[in-house]
């Protein structure tokens, strides 16, 4: 009977492990850096482990875009040269990484969880590394941070994509003369606290808008109130009676101008009676309206 071949052999996968199924599954190229290159991204990988599996045989492994939480995890890859791992969810640096991977010059750890300085301490045991990123991590925003890692890891070249240049060395020397100024510099900038505070801003912002709309309904709710009672206070005091449409009515018929009879018609539309216009003390008996004094009580409101 004969054996199946191809990847169908392999079985099935095991997803957000790192499987030796995985590693001879994967894409295996030269760069264009002329590194040969283990493709590994974007298979949740959640730990590094079964590396043996690659033999030694790469200069270069991509772990990007998966869900590593710590860098440890490696066997002994003398020929690994570059480790890409951005994307992740790091946090934590393992130890004594030079017994495992000696030769590491490059490393690429944007965008992930580092946060204190501490955090990075045991990379200074990779003697041979030249090129770090750390762009997109928490740390980057401490205090000295990148005097910091440049006190730490003197042979570094480039940091972040930037060259380190002299004066930094300088800088970073005279700020951290010692291990233990370091030391004590690291452990300062460590907050117990850190990722506390944005749960604590976001009930705050919870509880923010909460007040907000309480009081916003409130007042709302009050200024509904006033309006309805002035509303129905206007009606109740302009109700407009028979007598005083006859009245504005009589006053239009016995305009003299264009201009009185468009000004009275827009009154009697909008329900105020001209001042101008009296009713005469006998007019609910049928006698005509007059003409008031300049003097007379303002406009009364026919609603």
């Amino acid at each position: 009977m004969e054996r199946p071949t191809g990847a169908g052999a392999l079985g099935p996968r095991l997803i957000g492990r790192l499987t030796a199924e995985l590693i001879l599954r994967s894409p295996q190229y030269m760069s264009c850096v002329k590194m040969y290159e283990l493709d590994l991204r974007g298979n949740k990988i959640g730990a590094i482990e079964n590396l043996g599996a690659t033999e030694n045989q790469f200069d270069s492994i991509d772990l990007s875009d998966n869900a590593v939480v710590k860098l440890e995890g490696f066997p002994k890859l003398p020929r690994l040269q570059q480790l890409l791992l951005h994307n992740n969810r790091l946090s934590r640096v393992g130890k004594n990484l030079h017994e495992s991977v000696p030769n590491l010059q490059i490393l690429v750890l944007t965008n992930n969880r580092l946060t204190n300085l501490q955090d990075l301490d045991n990379l200074a045991s990779l003697p041979k590394l030249a090129m770090l990123s750390l762009l997109g991590n928490p740390v980057v925003t401490k205090p000295n941070y990148r005097l910091y890692i440049i006190s730490k890891l003197k042979q570094l070249r480039i940091l972040d994509f930037r060259k380190v240049k002299q004066k930094e060395r300088v800088a970073a020397a005279k700020l951290f003369p010692s291990e233990a100024d370091a030391a004590q510099h690291g452990a300062n900038t460590f907050d117990p606290n850190e990722g506390l505070q944005g749960v604590t801003e976001g009930l705050q912002q919870l509880e923010a808008p909460i007040e907000s709309d309480s009081d916003d309904e409130a007042d709302e709710a009050a200024a509904a109130a006033a309006a309805a009672a002035a509303t129905a206070t206007q009606k109740a005091v302009s109700a407009p009676t028979h007598d005083q449409l006859v009245a504005v009515k009589a006053a239009i018929a016995n305009a003299q101008t264009l201009e009185e009879i468009t000004r009275l018609e827009a009154a009697l539309k909008s329900g105020m009676v001209p001042s101008q216009v009296l009713i005469a003390s006998g007019f609910a008996n049928g006698s005509a309206a007059q003409e008031a004094p300049p003097s007379a009580a303002s406009a009364m409101e026919v609603g």
